[in-house]
C-alpha cells in the first residue's frame, strides 16, 4: 500500500529516491514526499498530493540536495489526502519520519505529547512518532538509544525510517508487521518497503525480520538488532528476478508469472492489516469502527471475475459476521427498482477501478442515496471507482497484465475476508474464531506456494481437455463461485464452453449433458458439504462421465477409472476457497496452451471494461 525509500550514501540522493519511489507506484498512494539532510546540516522537505510525477515537478522547481534522506508514498488511513498529511511527517525543522501502517494507540500517545506542549500540524496517526522520537533524541543525545525507546512505545502494525540533522550520517528503521528491506551497496546502504524500489541501486537485501531494528550508517554501514534489541547478522540475498515488474521474466506467459505471483501480491495485501488476534478496522480509515459499527445490510456490485468474488464473500459475511449480504451483477442493477434496507454498505469489486458498468451503478447509487457509504476494493489507485467512492481497501495486487485474472482475483478474496473479520471485529469483539483465522492468513502465501508446487501435475491432467470443446465445473457452498470462476478461466483462454453449478443442481437437468464427452471438474474441500459433495459426484460416474476432482488431503476418495484425483494440503473451511482457486487456474492455463490460443490476449476480450 505505502512506500518506504531510504540512502545514505556519498552521491546524491534526489533522483534515488524519486526513482524508488516510481518503483513502488504500483502499490497504492495518494500523496509522495522526500526529506533531504544537506551538507550544511539543514533538513530540506517537498511533498505534493498525486502521483510522483507532482513531486518530481516541485523538485525541479526547488530541489533538495545531500546524500543522506528518506522518501515516501502514502495511502490515507489517518486525515484525508493532503500535503499535510503527506509524508515524511517532521517535530520541529530537524527530524523526519516515514511510517507504512498503523499506530493503534496513537491517540493516547497524541494526548500525551500535547500536554507536554507538542504541537500537530497533521491528522495522521505517523505525527505522533515524529514527535516521539524528538523528545526522546532530545533526552539521550543518541538518535539509536531514542528509536528503540520510542518503538516499546507503539502498538500496531508498522515499518519506520527516520533521520535526524543533528544525527546526519544515519537513518534508523524498524518493521512489525510491514516489510522493511536493507539494500547493500558498494559503499552505501539503502532501506525500502519493497526490493523492487532499490533494484536500480543495488542487486543484495537483507530481508529484515519481524521486530529487527536497523541503522544504516556512511560507508554502507548496516547494523541489524533483534525483536530484544542485540545485535544480530542477517544475511544478504541475491534478487534473482529483474527489476521489470511487467515482464514475463522466466514465464513463458505474463498469466503464468501472475499465477505463481500470487503468494507475494497476498503477503502485500495482508501487511499492516494484521494485529495479533484481529484485523484492524482502520484499513479503512481513521473513523471505520463507527462507520462498521452501523452496517445491518451489505450490497456488493461487481462484473465477471469480481462477481464470482462477492458471492464467495456473500457465505463469509453472513456467517462469519452476520450480516444479510446481497451480490449482483453490476450491468443489472441499475436497471432496477432497488429497495435499500436501512444501514446498508454499498461495495463494489474492480481490478481496473473503471469498469463502466460498476461505475454506473456506483453513480446510480450516489444520485439515488440510502446507502451509509460506499466502499470500493480495487487494484488501481486513482482510478475512478476509487476517486468516487467513500472508502477504498486497495488489493495490492500489482501490475496484471494477462486478460484473464489470477492475482488480482485472490487479493480481492483476501480483502473480503478482511473486510469480513473488520465487521466481526468492530459488531462483535475478539474471539477465537477471529484469532485462528487471523493466524490462518498469516500462514495464506505459504499455503499458496504449496498449491502452486501441483503445477506439473496439474500440466499432466490438462492434456484430457486439448480435444474436449465442453466441461462442467460443480463445487458446493463457497466452492460453487470458485467452480464458476474455474469455468470462466477455461472459456476464456482456451475456448471450450464451460459452465458451473452448485453440485447439488445436477440433478435437475446438467446430468442429461453429462457422458465420456464431458469432463466434469470437482472442487472438493474437507467442508461440511463434503458428504453430500461426494454423492453428487457419484451420479456424475453412474453415467459415463469422467470426473476431475481437487480435493483435500485428508478426504477418503480414491482413482479409479473415470476419477482423476488431486490432493490439495488441508486448509481452513474459510482460507479454502482461496487456495482452490489456483488448480483451477493453472488447470485453464495449460489447457489454453496446448490447444494453442493466445493465453495473455484471448480474442475479443479487454483487460479494462471501460463501455458498457
Amino acid at each position: 500500500m505505502c512506500g518506504i525509500v531510504g540512502a545514505v550514501t556519498d552521491r546524491q540522493v534526489q533522483n534515488i529516491l524519486l526513482e524508488g519511489l516510481r518503483r513502488l507506484e504500483y502499490r497504492g498512494y495518494d500523496s509522495a514526499g522526500m526529506a533531504v539532510i544537506a551538507a550544511d546540516g539543514r533538513l530540506g522537505r517537498q511533498r505534493a498530493v498525486g502521483k510522483v510525477a507532482a513531486l518530481e515537478e516541485k523538485l525541479q522547481a526547488s530541489s533538495l540536495s545531500g546524500s543522506l534522506g528518506i522518501a515516501h508514498t502514502r495511502w490515507a488511513t489517518h486525515g484525508r489526502p493532503s500535503e499535510k498529511n503527506a509524508h515524511p511527517h517532521q517535530s520541529g525543522d530537524k527530524l523526519a519520519v516515514v511510517h507504512n501502517g498503523i499506530i493503534e494507540n496513537y491517540e493516547p500517545l497524541k494526548a500525551e505529547l500535547e500536554r507536554d506542549g507538542y504541537v500537530f500540524h497533521s491528522e495522521t496517526d505517523t505525527e505522533v512518532v515524529a514527535h516521539l522520537m524528538a523528545r526522546e533524541a532530545a533526552r539521550r543525545n543518541d538518535l539509536l538509544s531514542a528509536f528503540r525507546h520510542v518503538v516499546t512505545l507503539l502498538e500496531g502494525a508498522y515499518a519506520l525510517a527516520v533521520t535526524h540533522a543533528d544525527f546526519p550520517d544515519q537513518i534508523v528503521g524498524t518493521r512489525r508487521g510491514s516489510p522493511l528491506v536493507v539494500g547493500v551497496g558498494i559503499e552505501e546502504a539503502f532501506l525500502a518497503s519493497d526490493p523492487l524500489a532499490l533494484l536500480q541501486v543495488t542487486d543484495r537485501f537483507i530481508y529484515l525480520q519481524e521486530g529487527d531494528l536497523v541503522r544504516l550508517g556512511r560507508h554502507g554501514s548496516v547494523e541489524v538488532f533483534d525483536a530484544e534489541q542485540q545485535p544480530v547478522k542477517r544475511d544478504s540475498t541475491i534478487f534473482e528476478h529483474g527489476d521489470n515488474a511487467v515482464s514475463r521474466g522466466e514465464y513463458r506467459h505474463f498469466m503464468l508469472k501472475e499465477i505463481f505471483d500470487q503468494s507475494q501480491v497476498i503477503t502485500h495485501t495482508l501487511e499492516g492489516r494484521l494485529g495479533e488476534r484481529h484485523v484492524f478496522p482502520r484499513i479503512l480509515g481513521a473513523d471505520a469502527d463507527e462507520l462498521l459499527s452501523r452496517v445491518h445490510n451489505i450490497q456488493i456490485i461487481a462484473c465477471g471475475t469480481s462477481y464470482h468474488a462477492g458471492m464467495v464473500a456473500r457465505y463469509w459475511l453472513e456467517k462469519l459476521a452476520g450480516i444479510p449480504t446481497q451480490v449482483e451483477v453490476a450491468s443489472e442493477y441499475r436497471y432496477r427498482e432497488v429497495v435499500v434496507p436501512q444501514g446498508t454498505l454499498f461495495v463494489t469489486l474492480s481490478q481496473s477501478g473503471e469498469t463502466a458498468d460498476t461505475l454506473a451503478a456506483l453513480r446510480h447509487t450516489a444520485q439515488k442515496g440510502g446507502y451509509l457509504a460506499s466502499l470500493a476494493i480495487c487494484n488501481v489507485p486513482g482510478s475512478s471507482l476509487v476517486r468516487e467512492s467513500d472508502l477504498t481497501l486497495m488489493t495490492q495486487a500489482g501490475p496484471e497484465i494477462g486478460v484473464a485474472s489470477t492475482k488480482a482475483f485472490t487479493t480481492q478474496l483476501v480483502s473480503l475476508l478482511l473486510l469480513t473479520l473488520a465487521l466481526r471485529q468492530v459488531q462483535h469483539g475478539d474471539d477465537e474464531v477471529q484469532a485462528r483465522l487471523v493466524s490462518a492468513l498469516r500462514g495464506l502465501p505459504q499455503l499458496i506456494s504449496r498449491g502452486l508446487a501441483l503445477d506439473s501435475a496439474i500440466e499432466g491432467l490438462s492434456a484430457a481437455f486439448a480435444d474436449k470443446h465442453h466441461a462442467l465445473f460443480v463445487g458446493r457452498g463457497t466452492m460453487f463461485p470458485i467452480a464458476l470462476e474455474g469455468a470462466l478461466k477455461l472459456k476464456e483462454i482456451s475456448y471450450i464452453h464451460a459452465e458451473a453449478y452448485p453440485a447439488g443442481e445436477l440433478k435437475h437437468g446438467p446430468l442429461a449433458l453429462v457422458d465420456a464427452d464431458m469432463p466434469v471438474v470437482a472442487v472438493a474441500p474437507n467442508d461440511e458439504l463434503i458428504g453430500k459433495l461426494k454423492s453428487n459426484l457419484q451420479e456424475v460416474r453412474a453415467r459415463g462421465g469422467e470426473l476431475f476432482v481437487f480435493a483435500d488431503e485428508n478426504i477418503a476418495l480414491e482413482e479409479g477409472e473415470g476419477i482423476h484425483l488431486l490432493r490439495l494440503p488441508a486448509v481452513d473451511e474459510f482460507i479454502a476457497p482461496i487456495l482452490y482457486t489456483l488448480p483451477l487456474q493453472l488447470l485453464a492455463y495449460h489447457v489454453a496452451v496446448l490447444k494453442g490460443t493466445d493465453v495473455d490476449q484471448p480474442r475479443n476480450l479487454a483487460k479494462s471494461v471501460t463501455v458498457e
